[in-house]
């Protein structure tokens, strides 16, 4: 079967334009075919704002995300494999969707590791900084709210 990913990620990205909201994506830097600014890689990861504002030219094929985009001042043609997009979420209020792996078909790829199926079923979710909410773990204590600041994704398990 084809990845559900390219698909969740154009309905994502079309849904968060017609709320208004930013869409913004976290790409894996270190995959293979990632095309990124590398002076803006942190811990192996980049944001990057897909907003029709913000990039020229942008396609969200079932192969990869594409776009052309200026940084600091200079253009770059942008491209994003579709195994190496991490997470599409709004920058407003962290709303989106993170993207865990996917198991690998025997027969529609050379590898044939699939992942069991209790670790496919517990999808890790997204959670932003900016919340002025409390978050429960689920050892039932509770973590402080988080400081305001900068948006950013934490995966909680």
């Amino acid at each position: 079967m084809l990845s559900s990913r390219p698909y969740l990620a154009r309905a994502l990205y079309q849904w968060l334009l017609d709320n208004d909201q930013t869409p913004y994506i976290v790409v894996d830097a270190e995959r293979p075919g990632v095309v990124v600014p590398t002076q803006f890689v942190q811990n192996g990861q980049i944001v990057l704002n897909i907003a029709p504002t913000a990039v020229r030219d942008l396609s969200m094929d079932n192969e990869a995300i594409t776009f052309g985009a200026r940084f600091s001042g200079q253009p770059m043609q942008v491209v994003v494999p579709g195994e190496a997009l991490v997470a599409l979420y709004a920058r407003e209020n962290g709303v989106g969707m993170v993207f865990g792996h996917e198991p690998v078909m025997p027969g529609y790829d050379d590898a044939v590791e699939v992942e069991e199926p209790e670790a496919a079923a517990e999808g890790p979710e997204l959670s932003s900084v900016e919340s002025d909410t409390e978050v429960s773990d689920d050892a039932g204590g509770e973590r402080p709210a988080p400081k305001k600041g900068r948006p950013s994704l934490r995966v909680v398990k």
